[in-house]
Parts: structure tokens; sequence; C-alpha cells
């Protein structure tokens, strides 16, 4: 398993730096900010609870 789960919720969080041999175009980007803002409201509703 080359890059598990953490890494790609640092990635989607900005905390870690992306591969830049990884595909940038716009259906990319827009897919992985919904990610980023499903986890962030799945962890604050963690949080809440």
């Amino acid at each position: 398993m080359k890059s598990g789960i953490w890494n790609q919720v640092l990635k989607y969080l900005y905390i870690r730096k992306r591969n830049p041999d990884d595909p940038r175009n716009m259906d990319v980007k827009m897919m992985n900010g919904m990610n980023r803002i499903s986890l962030l409201l799945f962890l604050i509703a963690i949080i809440v609870m």
C-alpha cells in the first residue's frame, strides 16, 4: 500500500505536500475540494457529538 488513508487526509487538508506528478485538471480539483469540505464537516460533527 503506497499511500494510506492518513496520507490522503493530510493532502486534502493541505498539511502534506502533493506529488508533483499527480494529474492537475479541473475535475480533480473539484473532487478534492468536495472531499475536503465533507471531511471537515465530518470532523466537526464528531467533535460536537
